[in-house]
């Protein structure tokens, strides 16, 4: 449980950082919303992006670290905390202030993990990694045929659309298993695929509002849905007596990541780098 939670922690502290650098670097792109093609040919040639990408990649080691030893409520309740990492450095390099009501959300947001973290059970295995890599494909299929439909929504949208990505990343990580190394690597084939949509729609979306705004919607999606799921289908417990805690510390770390992102502030243009460099 404590490896867990370490590994937990440093993965929000991770994903909050490289989130902000994200914004930095697409604020300075010459056309706010590329398609996934072009997107991923400038990514490649940007050196602030290819960092971000390893920000994301070490981040994420930790995170399916922290999966696997910890309900999945859990793992994801631990990455909200990213988003107080992401206000508070924004806030200092992407001047982005923060107002009081927005510091309270911060502190809702850390308030409800550490009830999360003191409720938590154990954590069960029982679907199958052949049943994770196909419902990881299905989630896929739903990520890319709703990805357009998110790019003419607003910021908002393309949050949540890139949390839902993010929270199929988290599901299908739960079926990785050494013991079937075929079905494993289609699963981790899925997990990266989920990724890279997520991280493109998310890019979008920092191109187009503040770094809070954008990361809210995502941060609720990417912690409720994988929730939900390791309850129902995967069998991750609670302590005895603590499920009301459990329960209230998600809704304060969902209200608080809610309230963040409840006045969208427009992103500065040329603010960051541009891609190219």
């Amino acid at each position: 449980m404590i490896l867990g939670l370490v590994c937990a922690l440093g993965s929000a502290a991770l994903f909050g950082v490289a989130a902000v650098l994200q914004a930095h670097a697409m604020r300075g792109v010459p056309d706010g919303d590329p398609g996934l093609r072009t997107f991923a040919r400038a990514a490649v040639r940007s050196w602030p992006i290819r960092a971000v990408v390893g920000a994301y990649l070490a981040g994420f080691g930790l995170h399916a670290v922290a999966l696997w030893l910890l309900p999945l409520y859990l793992a994801q309740a631990s990455i909200s905390l990213s988003l107080p990492v992401t206000a508070v450095v924004s806030a200092v390099v992407l001047h982005e202030r923060l107002e009081p009501g927005r510091w309270l959300a911060v502190a809702a947001v850390i308030a409800g993990l550490v009830l999360v973290a003191l409720g938590a059970g154990g954590v069960e295995h029982t679907a199958s990694a052949a049943t994770l890599a196909v419902v990881g494909g299905l989630w896929l299929l739903v990520l890319g045929l709703g990805a357009r439909w998110s790019i003419g929504a607003g910021a908002g949208v393309l949050g949540a659309w890139s949390g839902l990505g993010y929270a199929g990343t988290a599901v299908t990580t739960r079926g990785l298993d050494l013991g079937t190394p075929l079905v494993s690597l289609a699963a981790l084939v899925i997990v990266s695929a989920l990724g890279v949509v997520a991280f493109w729609l998310y890019s979008i979306a920092l191109g187009r509002a503040d770094v809070a705004s954008s990361t809210a919607p995502l941060i609720v999606m990417q912690t409720c849905v994988p929730a939900l799921v390791g309850v129902l289908a995967f069998g991750d417990t609670v302590r005895a007596g603590w499920t009301a805690a459990v329960v209230g510390g998600l809704a304060l770390s969902i209200a608080g990541a809610i309230h963040l992102g409840r006045q969208p502030g427009s992103a500065a243009a040329g603010s960051g780098v541009r891609m190219s460099a």
